[in-house]
Parts: structure tokens; sequence; C-alpha cells
């Protein structure tokens, strides 16, 4: 496991910048983002945790790490289909699944190249993938890559969290969630991860 080199400059840089996420900050003193090295297990925990809830796709992932191993492609493949569905996974998620595989094997998905990619052009590569949309693409950059600006607009978490510290209970709209992360530049990934992180028990990891 590995943390983004830039983790204290950002929540120092943060802290001076705006007093909620720097009290979340002084809340969760020692912990830090990681990143656990292997691309497809990233982008199977993102796929298994779209639309359902973090509890819920952390059990699936289990059950499906207890039957294939770790996460690699190889082993994915050769699992049955009766096998992945009792882990929890849909019948459509088995299959965006098995495309990133695919990807992964076929080389159109191309690790060797992400650290010479912008932001942009990695997305671009994943939403390739039948399967991945914007969200799994924002959770692959902020998780595997540790790419340090980066702001889920999607991201229900992300929606309460700022509800929850800057809208006393009210929802903002994506424009303000965007004027109000400004102050947050160069580091939206750092300050996203610590609302993630007021509203869970765990650290979100994928």
């Amino acid at each position: 496991m590995t943390a983004p080199a830039y983790w204290q400059k950002a929540t120092d840089y943060l802290a001076t910048k705006d007093q909620i996420i720097a009290s979340i900050i002084a809340s969760y003193p020692n912990e830090v983002m990681t990143n656990n090295q292997n691309p497809f297990s990233t982008l199977v925990k993102a796929i298994v945790g779209q639309q359902i809830s973090i509890k819920a796709a952390a059990t699936i992932c289990q059950r499906l790490e207890a039957l294939i191993g770790n996460f690699a492609t190889e082993h994915y493949l050769l699992a049955k289909e009766d096998d992945l569905r009792q882990c929890g996974l849909s019948r459509p998620k088995i299959r965006y699944i098995t495309n990133v595989a695919n990807a992964l094997e076929s080389g159109k998905l191309t690790p060797a190249t992400w650290s010479s990619m912008g932001d942009d052009e990695i997305t671009k590569q994943l939403m390739s993938i039948s399967g991945i949309g914007t969200w799994t693409a924002q959770m692959f950059l902020i998780f595997h890559l540790h790419r340090a600006d980066i702001l889920p607009l999607g991201d229900i978490g992300l929606i309460n969290a700022i509800k929850l510290h800057y809208g006393s209970g009210q929802d903002l709209s994506k424009s303000e969630i965007k004027q109000l992360a400004q102050v947050w530049q160069p580091y939206r990934t750092v300050a996203t991860w610590y609302l993630w992180r007021s509203l869970d028990p765990i650290p979100v990891q994928y």
C-alpha cells in the first residue's frame, strides 16, 4: 500500500483554506488514502460500488476475493458466472468486470502509459470500456492513480457530506458545489476524501 506523496502538503494547505475541512482533518490524524497497486482490483471495486451502499459493496468484494483469491484478471476470467452471482454480483456488473479484465489482457487499457497521461486522456480510455462511466473513472483517478484534483460531482457521498457540513441540511446545486470547491484546488481529491471520511465509519477505499 502506498499513499500520495502530496498528502501532507495537501492537508496543510487545506487546513489554511477551509475551517470545516481543517476540523475534519484534525478528527482523523494519521489517516491517508492508499493505493493497492492493482488497477483491476480498483476497477472491480468501483464497478461493484456503483449505485449500492459502501457496506453492501464491501460484502460483495469480500465474497469475490474469497472466490478468486487476489484480484487477478486471469482468475476472474476463469470463474463461473453462477459462482460470481452467488457473490452478489448482478449479471450486468459481471459483464462490465469481464469487459475490464479483457481490456487489461488485450492491452486496450494501458497501465504502463497512465503515469504520462492527463486525467482527461485516462478518463477517455477508461470510458471506452462498456460499464465504466464518469463516476467509475473518477474513482480510479482518485484511488489508483492518486490524481490530486478530482471532484466527483456525481458522487452521492460527497453530495451528502457537503449538504451536512456546508448546506445546513439543504442540497447544493452542482454549480454551488463547484464554486465552494474552488478554494480546495489543487487538492480537491483530498478534500473529497476527508468529506467521505466524515460520513463513514471506515476510510473509503477502492
